[in-house]
Formats: C-alpha cells, structure tokens, sequence
C-alpha cells in the first residue's frame, strides 16, 4: 500500500468512499428496534456483536451489553464496495482511507498482505482518531470476499479530555492482538446479507 495519486480509479473510488470511512462519520445515531437489531449477530474478541445501524452500504455492531450508539466503547463496522472488484481498486480504497485518517487523526501502522494463489491481497490500517470528547483507536481490514471489496473496521473508544493515559495502556495490552483476530476474521458477512439490513434514517 503506497501514497495514493489521484488518478482514475481514485475518482472513483471517491465517489464510494463519500457514504462515510470510519465510525467517526456517522451522522444519524437512530437504533432499530429490537427485533431488527438481532438479525444479524457475530463473535469477535470474545464478544457477541450485534447489528445495530446501516445505512449506505456501511454496517455497525456493538456487543450485546453496549446498544447504546452515543456511549459504545468496542464497535465493528463493515463497510460494503460494490463497485471494489479488483485488487487495485481496494488498494486504492485503502490509500484513501488512510489520508483520511490523518485529517483525523495519526496513523499508527499500515501493513499489506500479497496475493496469494488461494487468497485475494489484504491491507492493514491502525490509526488513532478522536477529538476533545474522546480517543478512538481504530484497525481497518481490507479484503476482497467473492470479488466485493469489504472494509472490516474494529474500534475502540475511551472517553474524556484525558483519555490519553488509559487509550495508551490500552493498546499497548490489545492493540496486537486486536490486529491479529482481525486479520483471521473469518465470519465475513456476504453482501447480499448486508444490503438486505434495515435502513436506518
């Protein structure tokens, strides 16, 4: 993954990416009810996750215990790429990513996996976001599932003016391994799933 350039696919790549990035974005905090919100569940880092918000091709779960979307602390977001079918297309999502997170933020590390003859090329960004409410520490995913670009983002929030203490003890206890359950996440939902969530307004 290297700086990106604007060029062709990158305009279009823009276009996808204005739906919003990270969990930062999200305008419209609505929940679905209850029923609507458990149509769709997953486990990650020990957790049961559960749908809880969509909204243009962008998808966000929390843990069972954690339904409130103004004061969740761990979130999954999976950002859906119809248009994101080729390697270079997902790299070029990714670079984009990441000169968005530094208008946010700083980039922590980024790290790229190559092709292989059974797996599509994947990228890695760890960045840390936040303003003067809270720290967000956030690692992004991006992969290709059944020639659809995905970005599968894990965050985590610590709130307060001085979260700088806690957030840094944090990751220096999770942060590898947050990265590491990420990369072998394997309960990727098909697209077709995802667009088929409600809609929140």
């Amino acid at each position: 993954m290297t700086a990106a350039k604007p060029n062709a696919i990158l305009v279009k790549i823009a276009s996808l990416l204005s739906v919003g990035i990270f969990s930062l974005t999200s305008t419209s905090l609505c929940q679905l009810s209850a029923s609507a919100a458990e149509t769709l569940k997953f486990s990650f880092s020990d957790n049961e996750y559960v749908h809880r918000w969509s909204q243009k091709n962008q998808n966000e779960f929390t843990p069972v215990a954690q339904p409130n979307l103004e004061t969740w602390k761990d979130m999954v977001t999976i950002n859906l790429y119809p248009g994101v079918k080729t390697g270079e297309a997902l790299s070029a999502v990714a670079n984009l990513v990441v000169v968005k997170y530094q208008e946010h933020g700083k980039i922590l590390r980024t790290d790229s996996r190559e092709r292989t003859a059974t797996k599509p090329a994947e990228h890695l960004i760890a960045a840390l976001l936040g303003n003067p409410k809270f720290l967000e520490a956030v690692f992004a995913r991006f992969v290709l599932v059944n020639d659809t670009g995905y970005a599968i983002i894990y965050s985590h929030r610590v709130y307060g003016e001085k979260a700088g203490p806690e957030m840094s003890a944090w990751l220096k206890a999770n942060g590898a391994d947050i990265e590491q359950r990420l990369m072998s996440f394997d309960q990727i939902p098909a697209a077709k799933t995802l667009t088929a969530l409600p809609q929140s307004k």
